[in-house]
């Protein structure tokens, strides 16, 4: 199961991160995400509401159960093993962290999920690696550029990179091109006004966007 989750992360390169959406509208953007043809999606801890970090484990089970065959969810803003065996419960396939906690790794894979811990320097990278990360997030990527990825993947070209924050339609075939094997993307696409608005269509739209910019 885990080799399945990581070859198609690989294949599919996008994760959508989706941060205070919760429930009916967290399900309908999902929908959307597919029809644009996207397939993997994490729904974020809030770190700050225990009553929010209730609302992302409801969240990935509703989707879990909804579009399990269509979409792989996944938690993010994991920092800790209790946060982790809540999101399995919850029906998580990936755990994806802002840094790079061993004992967060370790457990990760030993219950079956596939692991994304985030960090910045080559040290954290082969670090998280050499722990059993699968993917190391390479964050906040914004602000190193698409250069750093590529200088960081010359002594590096065995860790598979996922580059998050900032990325965005006009730039994730710098990212792709520069050898991040994928990338996560927020904001950029998980649009609140539209979902507010229920314009889940424009969503749809941004997804194809991102995904024919990737492929050329």
């Amino acid at each position: 199961m885990r080799e399945q989750i990581i070859e198609r992360v690989k294949n599919k390169k996008i994760v959508v991160i989706v941060r205070g959406v919760y429930g009916e509208d967290c399900l309908n953007l999902a929908k959307a995400l597919v029809e644009g043809g996207i397939e993997l999606m994490e729904v974020t801890f809030d770190q700050a509401s225990a009553e929010n970090r209730e609302k992302t484990c409801e969240t990935i089970k509703l989707i879990s159960e909804k579009l399990g065959d269509k979409v792989l969810m996944g938690a993010g803003t994991v920092t800790s093993v209790e946060m982790l065996k809540k999101a399995k419960a919850a029906g998580a396939k990936f755990i994806v962290s802002p840094d790079m906690n061993p004992e967060v790794i370790k457990e990760t894979v030993e219950n079956g999920m596939v692991s994304m811990p985030g960090a910045m320097t080559p040290t954290e990278i082969v670090t998280a690696y050499k722990s059993g990360a699968d993917f190391v997030k390479v964050f906040p990527v914004s602000n190193l550029g698409s250069a750093y990825i590529k200088a960081v993947r010359g002594p590096l070209n065995h860790i598979p990179l996922l580059a998050v924050g900032g990325v965005n339609e006009k730039n994730i075939g710098e990212f792709i091109k520069a050898g991040a094997c994928g990338a996560g993307v927020g904001g950029n696409l998980v649009n609140k006004e539209w979902i507010k608005n229920g314009e889940f269509d424009k969503i749809t739209a941004l997804a194809k966007e991102f995904i024919e910019n990737i492929n050329a």
